[in-house]
């Protein structure tokens, strides 16, 4: 089978192959992405600012096609994908409206001399996107809504199962008024992505993905004298440390984890949480993923689908079955039907279980007990990873102390829904590095120029 093709999850049929770009109009494409640099960057903040505000208008008039795209493509729910339509034009729409104030020059406070300088933020060049499958849209959005803005052009690899959904954002930023050569789309295989990385005319990479590949991008980036974001995996902790309405944090723990099927990078994946509450957020939690059913993922009803692959079904199963065989005990679930997998709660896995250190991208919640605060830092900072973290507690002066010592880039207290175009994204540890949304996301690839002016 191609390296390209929209493969449904729910029955593994083929809908339909793409081929892989040639080597001929690889070296094509990185030409006329840097040659149409020239003329993007050299419009005005506003104009290109009005083609991003006609994308994200697009994203919210053509929801239900969108939506049914990646449905095919990776499983996701109806409502879920259009819901991610959704989410991903307010990422548009933020760096639209607030483009002037995120690219203005910022005036340096000079301490001796006379005369001014200011920093001056202007585009470095074409960058390259590697994009994951998870969340095609919006991931696709952190990275090049505010790098068309700046006046950067793009280069976007998508994953190989979504290639629908990228020709479908291609024809969105052409009809917007984002000219062709300045956004090109390629079904590129890993060894010319390493072309691409290696070409001196590509100034950037951002990569969404495994750990694994965020160590090879970074490798070959660094070889070339690259800038490089990474976002990688992660593996949450939802801390629970006291609360006055145990229904409604559980209800919250069961979307923070079951979200996208728990195929999320920042879900809650480990849950840690007081002796004195375990027993019955244990079983509180429990009977919640239990009452979570699969169904058809084109069904407005359905609010769980089949993960995104064999393979991806595959993987959690035999993460669950290494973690049982070491110990772990089996709360729920751990079966799978085809691609769909059973929403699952483990206990009891211990610091000497592979789980232990494991990223589940799957709907499966790992649930710790621990007698005191101090215990509940040391489990969740006892990952390689350091994305997202959740923190509940009734004492406001515990929050503070306890979210200074997460080692996180992202730590949500008494909240599971914290999330927004303004608000900065990335981690720490092998979490990766760099910052995606907010006025972060727009100051990674950008070339802060200084301009110093005498008397």
């Amino acid at each position: 089978m191609p390296e390209y093709a929209v493969v449904d999850p729910t029955t593994n049929t083929t809908v339909k192959e793409y081929s892989t770009i040639s080597d001929d109009a690889l070296t094509s494409a990185i030409a006329r992405v840097s040659a149409a640099h020239g003329e993007w960057k050299r419009r005005t903040v506003a104009e290109r600012a009005s083609v991003i505000a006609r994308v994200a208008e697009a994203y919210e008039t053509r929801g239900e096609e969108l939506g049914s795209i990646i449905t095919r493509e990776m499983g996701k729910p109806i409502k879920s994908a259009m819901g991610e339509a959704r989410f991903t034009a307010s990422i548009y729409r933020y760096y639209a409206e607030n483009a002037e104030s995120l690219l203005a020059d910022e005036p340096v406070e000079l301490l001796g001399g006379a005369g001014t300088a200011v920093l001056r933020r202007a585009s470095i060049g074409p960058v390259l996107g590697i994009m994951p499958w998870n969340y095609p849209y919006y991931q696709v959005a952190r990275f090049a809504g505010p790098n068309l803005l700046i006046g950067n052009t793009v280069l976007l690899k998508p994953a190989p199962q979504c290639p629908e959904s990228a020709e479908m954002m291609a024809s969105i930023f052409h009809e917007a008024g984002v000219p062709e050569d300045a956004y090109i789309g390629l079904y590129a295989t890993n060894d010319q992505i390493s072309t691409v990385i290696a070409d001196p005319r590509v100034r950037g990479v951002s990569f969404t993905g495994s750990d694994r590949g965020g160590a090879q991008v970074a490798e070959q980036a660094g070889r070339h004298l690259k800038k490089v974001v990474l976002e990688l995996g992660g593996s949450d902790p939802f801390i629970v440390l006291s609360t006055n309405d145990i229904n409604s944090l559980v209800t919250m723990a069961v979307g923070a984890r079951m979200a996208n099927m728990g195929q999320a990078c920042n879900a809650a994946k480990r849950f840690i949480v007081a002796s004195d509450l375990y027993d019955e957020f244990l079983e509180k939690l429990t009977a919640g993923m239990a009452a979570i059913e699969a169904g058809d993922p084109t069904s407005v009803d359905t609010t769980a689908g089949p993960l995104s692959s064999s393979r991806a079904a595959e993987t959690v199963e035999s993460q669950v079955n290494r973690a049982v065989a070491q110990g772990a005990k089996l709360e729920l679930g751990g079966a799978r039907d085809g691609n769909y997998f059973r929403p699952t709660v483990l206990s009891n896995v211990t610091s000497d279980s592979d789980a232990y250190m494991q990223e589940f991208f799957g709907p499966v919640a790992q649930v710790y007990r621990v007698d005191t605060e101090e215990e509940a830092i040391e489990i969740a900072n006892a990952t390689e990873f350091g994305l997202g973290s959740y923190l509940f507690t009734t004492d406001p002066d515990q929050a503070q102390r306890v979210a200074d010592q997460i080692e996180a880039g992202m730590v949500f207290i008494n909240t599971t829904d914290g999330e927004g175009p303004e608000v900065p994204f990335g981690g720490v540890k092998r979490s990766g590095f760099g910052r995606e949304l907010g006025r972060l996301g727009a100051e990674e690839f950008v070339n802060k120029k200084l301009i110093r002016t005498g008397a």
